[in-house]
């Protein structure tokens, strides 16, 4: 046993395993296919390694700094690799008075990851978004309103650096929102009415291009939608404020046929009219979840104290008495 723990805290291996990190990272870095969580092998192989190093190296037994550093040290490494098996990185959308549901845009996330998100609900209130001269985006102010666990409605104005906290998933406003037309499908068999607003490229980064194909749900009418604009939204040379403008038009394409709608207006098909209710603004959310981050501050506290104390107690001044 001794000599297999010789072997598993080899310094040798502690270089062989730096490597492999170094990889990982290279690997992780350049290949989107690539998961971060397989990062999380070399954290599990450089914490056998250093706990190989702590039961077999007697020094740090002798010396109760050095000792502590290296057990912050273990923990720190063994957080880093739960990390990396449970994180959660996302991007969401979500349209003014629509409700959250759990669904994400994209994400990246480990293997172990508890999925809470699938329970997280918000109603997206409001949002005001203020842009300086030159289009330089300001101060951004979301709405949102959710139920806690006692069931009291709860309301807060969150941004880019406030964020929205629900079961451990920290919600953040990002740069990413643009326009989004409300839509009411009423089928002609006496169907539920269905209503849902679809979101348009981002604004003002694709500002002239403002459109998208879609399928009515339930459906295979292919609607081809184009947001014409009839004022300014935002001025270049003055301070403004995003949001959906009074003054537009929207034009569909549909079986080789034109419109334009204003707000109210319909299109009939043999199954169904589609009405056009108005236009919408939708936010673009980062959505993050990782558990181990107060403790990883933690840690790392303790590995500075731990190796504060060593040198303070290897370099302290000792009183001394000069010899006859």
């Amino acid at each position: 046993m001794h000599v297999w723990l010789l072997r598993l805290a080899s310094l040798k291996l502690t270089l062989v395993i730096f490597v492999i990190f170094c990889a990982s990272v290279v690997l992780v870095y350049f290949s989107k296919w690539s998961p971060a969580w397989i990062l999380a092998l070399p954290f599990c192989l450089f914490a056998v390694n250093l706990m190989a190093a702590i039961l077999s190296n007697p020094a740090f037994r002798r010396q109760p700094g050095l000792l502590v550093f290296h057990l912050a040290l273990l923990v720190l490494v063994i957080l880093l690799a739960i990390s990396r098996l449970t994180y959660l990185k996302g991007h969401l959308e979500v349209s003014d008075g629509e409700i959250f549901n759990g669904e994400l845009t994209e994400s990246e996330s480990g293997p172990l990851h508890p999925w809470y998100l699938q329970q997280v609900r918000f109603l997206q209130k409001n949002f005001t978004i203020d842009y300086a001269p030159g289009l330089n985006r300001d101060r951004t102010r979301s709405q949102v309103r959710w139920q806690d666990e006692n069931g009291v409605m709860q309301e807060a104005t969150i941004g880019d650096h406030y964020p929205l906290i629900l079961a451990g998933y920290r919600f953040y406003t990002t740069h990413n929102k643009g326009f989004a037309p409300n839509f009411i499908w009423y089928p002609a068999n006496g169907g539920k009415p269905q209503q849902g607003t679809i979101h348009l490229p981002s604004y003002p980064a694709h500002e002239y291009q403002q459109a998208l194909s879609w399928t009515i749900p339930g459906t295979k009418h292919e609607i081809w939608t184009l947001l014409e604009l009839d004022e300014v939204v935002l001025d270049e040379n003055h301070e403004s404020e995003f949001k959906a403008p009074e003054k537009h038009r929207l034009v569909i394409r549909y079986n080789d046929q034109r419109r334009e709608l204003r707000p109210g207006a319909s299109v009939l098909f043999e199954d169904g009219r589609l009405k056009y209710e108005g236009l919408r603004v939708w936010m673009g959310y980062a959505v993050f979840y990782d558990w181990t981050i107060p403790w990883l501050l933690s840690a790392c506290v303790l590995t500075v104290l731990g190796m504060g104390w060593h040198f303070w107690r290897k370099f302290a001044a000792r009183p001394w008495r000069a010899e006859d």
